[in-house]
């Protein structure tokens, strides 16, 4: 299930992607600390809206990645 925080700037400990350039393109940022969850968001738009995905949701996707299951 995936949920939303409509002005997320209020939770703390946000990184930034590993893959991201510095240049503010395409940067996603992940919460820590949100129990049971992970907050994302648009790191353009600190202000903006997370989604929040379960831990396991989470981890499945990130899997995916890593393994290739996304064209670019």
């Amino acid at each position: 299930m995936t949920t939303t925080i409509p002005d997320a700037s209020a939770l703390t400990h946000w990184r930034k992607s590993s893959y991201s350039n510095g240049e503010g393109a395409e940067c996603i940022e992940v919460a820590d600390g949100y129990p049971g969850a992970v907050p994302v968001r648009d790191s353009k738009n600190p202000h903006g809206t997370a989604c929040v995905f379960s831990q396991a949701g989470w981890s499945t996707f990130v899997t995916a990645l890593k393994d290739g299951r996304f064209s670019g």
